[in-house]
């Protein structure tokens, strides 16, 4: 399968997000889940009961402010919509909490940190 070089930046800057989370003792759950409501990029979990749902965005330049990311009401409703799905189908998750963050990866070749960005 032929990818784009945006479908390409964007798996890079999931890779390079969930490297982060990983060294930061979270566990993989999903990556790239799909459903009727969207996609969830990255779900993790950190025992006891914690989840992070990520939405990563990959940027060549500029950071941009959430609603400029596409991170208004309405996605964080398709994200929840989505979630409450993805937990249905794992029932050991459904008790955990949830933290709703964005990622903002810098793309080759801008440089920087990851830019974390935590909904309300």
């Amino acid at each position: 399968m032929v990818r784009t070089a945006a479908q390409r930046g964007g798996r890079w800057a999931e890779q390079r997000a969930q490297r982060l989370l990983l060294q930061a003792g979270w566990r993989p759950l999903a990556l790239r889940w799909g459903c009727r409501w969207g996609e969830l990029d990255l779900l993790l979990h950190k025992p006891p009961d914690r989840l992070l749902l990520v939405e990563v965005k990959g940027r060549r330049a500029g950071l941009g402010g959430a609603v400029r990311l596409g991170l208004d009401r309405r996605k964080r409703a398709r994200l929840a919509a989505a979630l409450a799905l993805w937990q249905a189908a794992h029932p050991p998750y459904g008790h955990c909490s949830v933290e709703l963050v964005a990622a903002v990866v810098p793309l080759p070749p801008a440089r920087g940190p990851v830019r974390w960005i935590r909904w309300h």
